[in-house]
């Protein structure tokens, strides 16, 4: 298998990782960190979808995708961070003043967990962000050890596959999920 990452500009491949089965169903399109909460809750079924097909049409695009020949198999959210809730985190400490870019969600498709694609993601968000002048890359993965957390917990990550994609132990937070410590992961670009 070999995997390409590529800018999350085609809107069906992104719908194909991270949309619902049906067009009604409100669940996160991976805004829930994107958008003000007033708009998270506003935007609505379909309404989300549409919100996140003008984010693919934008420069930058919301994030990236990973791709197994032509089939969409992964999505990783890359942003600035002064353009998501992580701004504004009173669980996720601000560091210092440098224009740092986030990287929040890493979504692999089932049928293809387990291949390496995380690693692939991490990797091309990473790439995507020094292509836009990112000084710097953040994360807040989980800091679980060995412990199991439950799949639709994992979307932030990992600790270890951070640190073998060159991130390193930033700072502690006051985020938990799944009943595990999420730390702040830093990787100068």
């Amino acid at each position: 298998m070999s995997i390409e990452v590529r800018p999350a500009s085609v809107f069906p491949d992104v719908r194909a990782v991270i949309g619902p089965k049906s067009p009604a169903a409100t669940v996160c399109w991976c805004l829930s960190h994107r958008v003000p909460a007033k708009l998270d809750h506003e935007l609505r079924g379909p309404e989300r979808g549409a919100y996140v097909e003008e984010l693919c049409r934008a420069d930058p695009a919301p994030g990236v995708l990973a791709y197994d020949g032509d089939e969409p198999v992964g999505w990783a959210a890359v942003a600035p961070r002064a353009n998501t809730s992580y701004a504004r985190s009173r669980s996720i400490p601000r560091l210092d003043d440098l224009p740092v870019w986030s990287l929040w969600c890493i979504r692999i498709r089932p049928g293809h967990r387990k291949q390496g694609i995380s690693h692939a993601l991490i990797a091309g968000a990473v790439e995507f962000a020094r292509t836009h002048g990112a000084p710097v890359l953040e994360a807040y993965p989980l800091d679980s050890g060995t412990a199991r957390v439950d799949t639709t917990m994992a979307y932030v990550g990992f600790r270890k596959n951070f640190e073998r994609a060159g991130f390193v132990h930033a700072a502690d937070t006051t985020s938990v999920l799944a009943g595990q410590p999420r730390i702040l992961m830093r990787r100068t670009l």
